[in-house]
């Protein structure tokens, strides 16, 4: 088992390097707008993951993919030999599809507001289906209530009772 700070420095050079060689070293044609977004490798740093995106369409999406597994051979000597490691680590690409995510995640955001603004229309004309004082409330206690204030307000005493030493 490696580091696991180790593995993430590996896998962030995976990253920048593949990136650069399809930037500037792969020549193919059906490559598309490829963007390298993530990679990822696995403990033992024998297997590693490479997410990207592609903009375009379903066909553009396939004919990249056909010409990243075409150069997959170089990107793997490349990337074994700048790491340094005993094994240079597979290679595995996996078409990242954020952009559908996104476009989804959008989708039920709108929908939430929707509702939102749907409720607080129904909200605007209603009313409370019951009283007021929703409350019971036993008339003693209001005329106890009034007889104890009219009896401060007649004193001046707002405070209440005092204690401690009378001068």
């Amino acid at each position: 088992m490696s580091d696991p700070a180790k593995v993430r420095r590996h896998a962030e050079r995976i990253r920048e390097l593949v990136a650069s060689v399809v930037r500037s070293q792969i020549k193919d044609p059906r490559l598309g707008m490829v963007t390298i977004t993530d990679a990822r490798i696995t403990a033992d740093l024998r297997d590693a993951t490479v997410f990207y995106t592609v903009l375009g369409d379903a066909a553009a999406q396939a004919s990249t993919a056909a010409a990243l597994e075409s150069a997959k051979g170089m990107l793997r000597s490349t990337v074994g030999k700048a790491l340094g490691l005993r094994h240079s680590p597979t290679l595995t690409f996996v078409l990242d599809d954020v952009q559908d995510q996104v476009k989804h995640i959008d989708d039920l955001l709108a929908a939430a507001r929707n509702a939102d603004a749907e409720v607080q229309r129904l909200a605007a004309g209603a009313q409370y289906a019951g009283e007021p004082q929703p409350y019971r409330v036993d008339e003693d206690d209001e005329d106890a209530d009034e007889q104890t204030g009219d009896a401060d307000e007649q004193t001046g005493d707002t405070d209440g009772p005092r204690g401690g030493d009378a001068r």
